[in-house]
């Protein structure tokens, strides 16, 4: 008698086990082989929706599958039946916030996505990306709570009430959290863009985070700067409302210059350079004034950058190549020339001169 019951209690036992551990092993199989297949679907090709929703159910797939065994299993334990309910109430609550991250991840995967360049630069920010998930989770939060039978609404009074002491405690990270989210609704700072301060920082704007803008140097150096001195100040943004610049490019030739030669030896040099860095645009010259030893004229380069510091390497091409073609032409560059006039010695009185001179009106 004993022994049938130690028997039946043990199968009372490894029947919900071997519900769990199959379960598991379902889930297991299920990411092998229907996943592998998905991935390979010709509906699939060319869609985004593996990056999206396949990836992130692929990782949390297993333990869905495990929290469905598990559930399953608690019916068949010999347990109390307040017991089950606490227990269906945790599994629920877990599977509301495993739900939670896979819509937080795919929320902000699907606007990342979307939202990419051809140059593979995003405008979205880690700042945005962590609000986004702060809603995200919030909003789980308050129906994790619903689901186990908790008022969601003294956490709403006490969010109130605490948000207020928040805020005074943290008024300078709040102050940079602000402009941040300034900074990315304005849109007149995004990642990818080179931008300048008035206090002389400049750089490629790499990420806008919580509290600070990270901003990266040419020489590969990150600068941190507080989000809040970024809107407070003025700064310079040389990728809006484009990528064009157009480069002034100041010479001078001499008075015996031919200024239509000049003209046009000048023009030439130009459309070949530009044309060597994949522009059509055209160059012009305009003749500034006639200086006290040369004719003063600039050159004005168009070009379209895709990294900022081209346009030094169009001016450098440039100069190199319209000073071969200067030489060639005969069309001189003129040194800077000043005249000097220095007086004669019998100009001056001598100071032997000049002091008996003091002498006598002094008598």
């Amino acid at each position: 008698m004993i022994q049938n019951l130690q028997i039946n209690n043990l199968i009372t036992l490894l029947l919900p086990l071997s519900i769990i551990v199959t379960s598991l092993i379902i889930g297991i199989l299920f990411k092998k082989y229907f996943f592998s297949r998905l991935f390979k679907s010709r509906t699939l090709q060319g869609w985004k929706i593996d990056t999206i929703l396949v990836e992130p159910l692929e990782k949390i797939s297993i333990f869905w599958f495990l929290l469905g065994g598990i559930s399953l299993s608690l019916r068949l334990l010999p347990f109390q039946i307040n017991i089950i309910l606490v227990a269906q109430k945790l599994l629920l609550a877990t599977f509301l916030g495993s739900f939670t991250v896979l819509v937080a991840e795919v929320s902000v995967t699907i606007l990342r996505v979307y939202t990419t360049k051809d140059d593979g630069i995003s405008p979205l920010t880690t700042l945005f990306d962590f609000l986004l998930k702060v809603i995200v989770f919030s909003i789980g939060f308050l129906l994790i709570l619903q689901s186990v039978g908790v008022s969601i609404t003294p956490f709403l009074t006490a969010f109130g009430v605490g948000g207020v002491s928040i805020g005074l405690a943290l008024q300078n990270t709040l102050s940079n959290l602000m402009s941040g989210i300034n900074i990315i609704t304005s849109k007149k700072v995004r990642p990818g863009d080179y931008i300048q301060l008035k206090s002389g920082e400049n750089g490629y704007v790499i990420d806008v985070e919580l509290k600070y803008t990270i901003i990266q140097e040419i020489t590969d150096n990150l600068m941190v700067i507080p989000n809040s001195k970024i809107i407070t100040s003025s700064f310079r943004n040389y990728s809006l409302p484009d990528k064009s610049i157009i480069i002034p490019i100041e010479l001078a030739v001499s008075y015996d210059s031919d200024l239509e030669k000049v003209e046009k030896v000048t023009l030439q040099v130009a459309q070949e350079t530009i044309q060597a860095f994949k522009n059509d645009d055209k160059p012009f010259i305009r003749y500034q004034q006639f200086d006290y030893f040369s004719i003063k004229l600039t050159v004005y380069l168009k070009i379209k950058e895709e990294e900022f510091f081209e346009h030094i390497k169009l001016k450098h091409d440039f100069l190199k190549k319209l000073h071969q073609q200067y030489k060639k032409q005969n069309i001189n560059i003129p040194f800077p020339l000043k005249l000097a006039y220095f007086p004669k010695t019998n100009d001056y009185p001598s100071l032997d001169e000049s002091e008996s001179e003091n002498i006598e009106n002094s008598n």
